[in-house]
C-alpha cells in the first residue's frame, strides 16, 4: 500500500521560510513524477511545482518561481518543498502527489495516483 505522509506546515509571518516533507512508503517512484499542490479557501487546487524523479528536472508556477525549491531524497525516498520569502497569498493547504507515469510532469498536470493527507501552510502580514 503506498502512502505519502506529509509534515512541516505552520504558521509563519511573511518573508519566513518553510519546509514541507512528504515521505513515501510503500513504494519507490523511479523515473516517476511527483509533485507539491496548493489550495486556498474558495479557489481551486493549484500545482505549485513537479519533479522528475529520474533526473531531476523541476517545473515550478510563476507565482513560486524564485522562492520555492523542490527536491527528493532518495535514500530517505522523500519529497521536500522548501519555501522562502513567503507571502500571505501562499496560505493553503498543501499536498504532495506521485505518480508512477512521468507523462507530461508540470504544474499543469493533475491525474496523479496518490496524494498526501495535506498539510497547512499559513503565512500572516
Amino acid at each position: 500500500q503506498v502512502q505519502l505522509i506529509e509534515s512541516g506546515g505552520g504558521s509563519v509571518q511573511a518573508g519566513g521560510s518553510l519546509r514541507l516533507s512528504c515521505a513515501v512508503s510503500g513504494y519507490t517512484f523511479k523515473s516517476s513524477c511527483m509533485a507539491w499542490f496548493r489550495q486556498a479557501p474558495g479557489q481551486e487546487r493549484e500545482g505549485v511545482a513537479t519533479i522528475y524523479t529520474g533526473n531531476d528536472l523541476t517545473y515550478y508556477a510563476d507565482s513560486v518561481k524564485g522562492r520555492f525549491t523542490i527536491s527528493q531524497d532518495k535514500a530517505k525516498n522523500s519529497l521536500y518543498l522548501q519555501m522562502n520569502s513567503l507571502i500571505p497569498e501562499d496560505t493553503a493547504m498543501y499536498y504532495c502527489a506521485a505518480d508512477v507515469s512521468p507523462w507530461r510532469c508540470t504544474v499543469y498536470r493533475t491525474d496523479f495516483a496518490y496524494w498526501s493527507q495535506g498539510t497547512q501552510v499559513t503565512v500572516s502580514s
